[in-house]
């Protein structure tokens, strides 16, 4: 996971919150997003898209580890395992 120094991050959380404010969902529009915005301002290369593909690849790969992993702990400790 990329840690981004604090003085960055408040330009990030600006953007965090107009997204929830607008109610971005993880149901389309977050991949309208990405998409769009890999195709209007990625410099169209194959390293380029092959780094922002890797950047996404690494952004599920940290929800999978740090969010579902512990959530699915949980779950086997309320309802029992397989």
């Amino acid at each position: 996971m990329p840690y981004i120094k604090q003085d960055k991050r408040q330009y990030l959380e600006l953007i965090l919150e107009l997204m929830h404010d607008k109610n971005i969902k993880a149901d389309g529009d977050l991949n309208y997003i990405l998409f769009a915005y890999c195709k209007k301002y990625i410099d169209p290369s194959y390293n380029n898209y092959k780094n922002f593909c890797g950047e996404l690849h690494q952004c599920a790969t940290e929800i999978e580890r740090r969010l579902m992993a512990p959530y699915e702990d949980k779950k086997i400790l309320e309802n029992g395992d397989v």
